[in-house]
């Protein structure tokens, strides 16, 4: 009988989740906080779309030499030092948006694209790092138990912290919010302490042009892989709509800052509740299959929130986005950690990080620029739409993969 808790009985495993769990509640309740009150102070959905942006091209403009770092030194170390980054910049945010040290509400939003700007370096570093430690903390027979945990941990820090951050904002204001992320980020760091360090499986001393490059060619080499990542990207960067959530919220569907943390937790609620299923039946059986209905029901459910004048039903639809989406979450996971050998474990989750951010950050800006001249509820049922034409043309591209078994293409790889 399959362990569904086998990935939780590594203790290091334990450690790397706590300190992701607690790294993501700190991050979102920053991002609802600082994106409502950009929103409050300028009434322009396009500011949403520029905070996605600012952290987007500094990502992508260095994870691949992040990846490159993480495959030739010590993944830990790496990641630490980013999360001192980001306690740096939410310091700065604290001063700099704070009535008693005198700075003007106009010079806000240029403080807040600097931090976020600086917080996107960081983590196109840290993101490779970070994701290419986990399969080192468990055996190869526990990679998809301990992706579907990852995930769900991570997950479960979208609902507490957008939850948290609607109240915190609501009563304790934008600076004492933030004060309360450093204190999360302090705690990060002293847990990441309790995960060993790891040097390089193979240190890799040669081109390093000819070094980054391997990722991409592994990637487009494994079709598996190669379509889950466009298929996540696509789906995701025409039909994400958490970055304009503060427009339904305030404008809309009229519920404030309590209510955008509502709206921001109910994707993660979703994706949770799944995942309890997930750790159970596992999604990689039929993958491919599997993970075009997954996007599919993203797709409907996008329109479904998209056309909800009621808080409720709005809820409800972003919670079936979230429990779709964490089913291709745990499938292109699980392919992530079983297909790289050891030495290209940070490359390819670089590159793998470049489609998600392509997707998550500048799907936000594409998503600020849509609203502010199509309007937003048009913008998100235009966005739901282009994810079901993308869900149908890679099906078509994609039909031999139908026929793949992810445990067979492991077995290949270790033939």
């Amino acid at each position: 009988m399959t362990d569904p808790y086998a990935a939780l009985r590594y203790p290091e495993y334990r450690f790397f989740l706590a300190t992701q769990f607690l790294f993501t509640i700190g991050i979102q309740i920053q991002e609802v906080v600082v994106s409502f009150y950009l929103y409050e102070i300028t009434g322009d959905p396009l500011v949403l779309g520029l905070v996605g942006l600012f952290v987007a091209v500094p990502y992508i403009s260095v994870t691949l030499f992040g990846g490159y770092l993480a495959d030739n030194y010590d993944k830990r170390i790496i990641a630490q030092i980013c999360f001192a980054i980001v306690i740096l910049c939410s310091v700065a945010l604290y001063f700099g948006t704070h009535k008693s040290y005198g700075f003007e509400q106009s010079s806000h939003p240029t403080l807040i694209y600097a931090t976020v700007f600086a917080y996107g370096l960081a983590r196109g570093f840290y993101s490779p790092a970070w994701s290419s430690l986990k399969p080192f903390l468990v055996r190869e027979e526990h990679y998809a138990n301990s992706a579907t945990w990852s995930t769900q941990f991570w997950q479960t820090g979208l609902i507490v912290g957008p939850a948290m951050a609607g109240f915190l904002y609501a009563y304790l204001g934008l600076s004492n919010s933030i004060l309360l992320v450093i204190s999360l980020l302090f705690l990060v760091i002293i847990f990441s302490f309790q995960i060993k360090r790891r040097k390089a499986a193979v240190m890799q001393r040669g081109n390093v042009i000819k070094s980054l490059s391997e990722g991409f060619r592994f990637v487009y080499k494994n079709k598996i892989l190669y379509y889950a990542v466009l298929l996540d990207m696509l789906s995701v960067l025409f039909g994400g709509v958490v970055a304009i959530l503060p427009v339904f919220a305030k404008d809309i569907l009229e519920v404030g800052a309590e209510g955008l943390g509502i709206l921001r937790a109910a994707p993660g609620l979703g994706a949770v509740i799944t995942m309890f299923f997930l750790a159970y039946f596992d999604p990689t059986r039929n993958a491919w299959r599997n993970m075009l209905l997954a996007v599919a029901g993203f797709g409907v459910a996008t329109l479904f929130f998209a056309l909800s004048v009621n808080f409720y039903l709005s809820i409800f639809a972003l919670f079936l986005t979230g429990a779709f989406d964490s089913v291709s979450v745990v499938i292109r996971s699980t392919i992530l950690q079983t297909l790289p050998p050891d030495h290209m474990r940070g490359r390819v989750t670089s590159v793998n990080g470049i489609f998600v951010s392509t997707s998550n950050e500048l799907g936000a800006f594409e998503s600020g620029v849509a609203a502010r001249f199509l309007g937003t509820v048009a913008s998100v049922v235009a966005g739901g739409m282009m994810t079901l034409g993308v869900v149908s043309y890679i099906a078509l591209k994609s039909k031999k993969l139908f026929d793949v078994k992810l445990a067979k293409v492991v077995d290949e790889k270790h033939s």
